[in-house]
């Protein structure tokens, strides 16, 4: 299956790292010489996606700035014979960039929402930055492979990983139906953060998404939860009595940047796996 259009819903305050974000968005903390962010774009172009959105807050402009080619810069690089680094911001000329602005927080549904004029595939992926994949294929890639494993017709895919059981109330849960392999099965139910007496199975969704141009239909017209927010994984629920959803458990290792005590230690797994 081919997919053009990837959006990454970064408006997020991380407040969780504060005071540093009071100036620095989350998405550009280091993670070796390059930011958090580098490696979910980076993971959208080795799908073949090109036609990237960011969906950001006023303050974050850096985020889009970081890709944006300078001029100065590329001749500076040249100048100076550093060529390496020269090419290695090359790549990013490939993509398409485009941005729009979450005004307020009010859940990942409506960060979306914010994105739907700009959506004009049939299916369209999406990847929250607090979520990496380390492996062969990544947790996208992953995605589409198994769309290309299931009927052809107009379905969704969420990324799983099974997790302890006592951290069910911190994940949206999948409650598995049918297997169509050992890694896909298809959903008959979604629990956002049930306890974990109350958890159908110990599949936690990890912060990837294929999702149909549909979705964003339903999306204005779930119901806001207790906290005031619009959720993609309500928008889902109620598609589940005419839309297939799989549950696809992904391989290799997922890191998790979303907290502080996740973001060092993700800083410590990728310099071990690039050998520092």
């Amino acid at each position: 299956m081919k997919i053009t259009q990837a959006i990454l819903p970064v408006a997020g305050l991380g407040t969780r790292f504060l005071p540093w974000t009071k100036v620095v968005p989350k998405e550009l903390l280091p993670m070796g010489n390059r930011p958090i962010i580098s490696y979910i774009v980076d993971e959208c172009l080795e799908a073949g996606i090109k036609d990237i959105c960011f969906v950001i807050n006023h303050g974050k402009e850096s985020i889009p700035a970081y890709f944006r080619e300078n001029a100065r810069l590329n001749e500076e690089l040249r100048e100076r014979g550093k060529l390496s680094l020269l090419n290695s911001l090359k790549k990013y000329r490939k993509a398409n960039f485009h941005v729009v602005y979450q005004e307020e927080m009010l859940g990942d549904g409506h960060a979306l929402l914010q994105a739907k004029s700009w959506v004009n595939s049939p299916m369209i992926a999406v990847l929250f930055g607090d979520d990496l994949f380390v492996g062969a294929d990544s947790g996208i890639r992953q995605l589409i492979n198994a769309a290309g494993k299931v009927p052809k017709k107009e379905s969704a895919f969420i990324a799983t990983e099974n997790i302890p059981r006592e951290m069910t109330r911190r994940y949206g849960i999948i409650d598995p139906a049918d297997n169509i392999n050992k890694n896909i099965r298809r959903v008959q139910g979604l629990v956002e953060k049930p306890d974990p007496s109350k958890a159908p199975s110990t599949l936690g969704i990890v912060g990837r998404y294929l999702i149909p141009r549909s979705t964003f239909d339903v999306l204005p017209r779930v119901q806001m939860g207790k906290d005031g927010e619009i959720r993609l994984i309500d928008a889902l629920i109620a598609q589940l009595k005419k839309l297939p959803i799989y549950a696809v458990e992904c391989e290799g290792k997922r890191i998790d940047t979303g907290t502080p005590e996740g973001y060092l230690k993700a800083v410590e797994m990728l310099g071990i796996l690039d050998g520092e």
